[in-house]
């Protein structure tokens, strides 16, 4: 089956808080998907930059509140989806779960493909590919639904649900898409002050977008109340547990569940980890830092190949090609072959795109090389891909409920542009090819219409059922010390390692991680404490 990725993460792209967090998932021949934004900090009793320990994430009372109760006991009507095996229906959550009475009803997109069989039905298995912004459904009807391992489809009903403010639930909206055309192409690494002001300008065009277009809606699209709305769900589907597949941003979403409701815990994987109770600064720096280092994953590759763009010397020479070749793009953008030219902008977001996954590998040296020739149309179709541009012009609605997801969560790493300017060389030091892109890109906040109503949080879920953590060594997006600090935090937490490269592990080529994640499933199998996979 070819599997291709859906989504992203969130720290380095320039339309984002931080890169996507997205999660994959593949068969045989696997083409991951992705989902970024920027993270929390790690488990340690002070981090190493002096910040404070985060809170921890207290859980909610037990019982469900009167006033919730019309929610919890409603019947969901299934109807065919057009898909072949899908069946889709319409939950409805309240607008704000602090006055449900007094707010409006939210219609969430649900879809869900029952348990094929033989075997006894295990319940319902819910899952989300990241972003924040991914589709749900669009994974499951895609992916999970006909591509997770065929004895975890035959005995459980794979379930997916678009969060608030994404795709088919309630999306937000921001721009046009010719709007959204000028925005990404801005330029993310300013070199003067007008540069800068005229960044700051987008980011903040961006913000009142969305603003104009949701009003109230961008209050409420929190991880905290989509986990609310998670909880929902399962008591609908009629299953006391939840158990739950997280990928990339879905597993601060699970653990975001798993910490308000560890009582209802059932059997949950949080693959490619974030960790919850670091800073957005502290995230966006750690993923500077994972992307730095799968590129170097990539240039140690490519410089063994005879075709290698970047040449044929050391990783670090490998780097300062590429560094010229975006300094070169953002002097005179290369033509593509259509109206839009390829910025620095979107050549970076190509590049990064291609990080998610080895699968792309191939992809970006053929793109490098005809971009170095003047054809930048590969290398535009990669940063279409991640920015979720169809062939139409038309854009997904991925990065905006990103940003407002990102922007509500936690406070803005900086509060103006003189803050970003001066963490410029931090950010470089973490990544000399992509620093200052990254440092830049985390102002986008700073913008935002809506105070955020989240901070950094410990999340320890006390009494929780046994909760498996899957952790990618060379992970971009989610670099694999948040899939440690999350194990440290998790009371119940068990971490299995995955030594290679790309965003995710579960369904992507190694038997050894879809052999423990699959006995956990279905029999509830923790494998060892420090289970490492290759």
């Amino acid at each position: 089956m070819d599997t291709r990725r859906l989504l992203r993460t969130g720290g380095v792209a320039f339309a984002t808080a931080a890169l996507l967090l997205s999660g994959c998932s593949g068969s045989d021949d696997p083409e991951p998907e992705r989902g970024a934004e920027p993270s929390r900090s790690s488990s340690r009793p002070s981090d190493d930059r002096g910040v404070s320990p985060a809170k921890p994430l207290e859980p909610l009372p037990e019982a469900v509140p009167a006033n919730l109760k019309r929610y919890y006991g409603q019947k969901l009507s299934w109807k065919d989806c057009g898909v072949s095996g899908f069946q889709c229906a319409e939950l409805k959550v309240p607008l704000d779960y602090a006055a449900p009475d007094e707010s409006e009803d939210l219609k969430l997109a649900v879809t869900r493909k029952k348990a094929s069989g033989p075997g006894k039905r295990l319940g319902a298995l819910h899952v989300n590919p990241g972003g924040p912004g991914g589709s749900a459904v669009d994974y499951v009807q895609l992916a999970a639904g006909v591509g997770y391992p065929a004895p975890v489809r035959a005995r459980y009903d794979i379930v997916g649900m678009d969060p608030r403010g994404v795709a088919r639930s309630e999306p937000i909206e921001c721009l046009t898409d010719k709007e959204m055309d000028e925005y990404v192409r801005t330029d993310a690494t300013p070199d003067d002050k007008g540069e800068i002001d005229k960044l700051a300008a987008a980011f903040e065009k961006f913000a009142k977008g969305c603003q104009k277009r949701e009003g109230d809606l961008l209050g409420h699209v929190s991880t905290v109340e989509a986990a609310r709305d998670m909880d929902v769900l399962r008591q609908v589907l009629g299953d006391d547990k939840l158990t739950y597949v997280g990928a990339s941003y879905g597993t601060y979403l699970g653990a975001t569940y798993a910490g308000l409701f560890p009582s209802r815990v059932g059997r949950l994987v949080l693959d490619g980890a974030m960790d919850p109770s670091l800073t957005s600064e502290q995230l966006n720096l750690d993923q500077t830092a994972g992307f730095d280092t799968a590129f170097t994953a990539f240039a140690e590759d490519c410089v063994k190949l005879d075709d290698c763009p970047l040449g044929s010397g050391s990783v670090k020479e490998a780097g300062e090609r590429l560094s010229a070749f975006f300094e070169k793009t953002d002097a005179k953008p290369i033509a593509t072959g259509e109206s839009r030219k390829l910025t620095e902008s979107l050549a970076t977001i190509g590049v990064l795109n291609a990080m998610y996954t080895e699968y792309y590998w191939p992809k970006l040296r053929s793109a490098l090389t005809a971009a170095q020739k003047g054809d930048g149309a590969e290398l535009l179709s990669l940063a279409d891909d991640y920015y979720e541009r169809g062939a139409d012009g038309g854009y997904g609605n991925i990065m905006y409920a990103n940003a407002a997801v990102n922007c509500l969560d936690l406070p803005a790493p900086f509060k103006d542009p003189a803050e970003a300017e001066k963490a410029v060389p931090g950010f470089r030091k973490a990544s000399g090819v992509f620093g200052r892109n990254f440092a830049w890109a985390a102002l986008n906040c700073t913008y935002w219409q809506h105070p955020s109503t989240g901070e950094p949080r410990r999340i320890e879920a006390k009494g929780a059922a046994p909760i498996l953590v899957v952790g990618t060594t060379r992970d971009p997006a989610t670099p694999y010390k948040w899939s440690q600090g999350l194990a440290e935090q998790l009371s119940s937490a068990t971490l299995l390692t995955y030594e290679g490269d790309g965003h995710t592990a579960y369904v992507r080529g190694s038997d050894c991680v879809d052999s423990a994640v699959n006995d956990y499933l279905l029999r509830g199998k923790v494998p060892a404490d420090g289970k490492k996979c290759s």
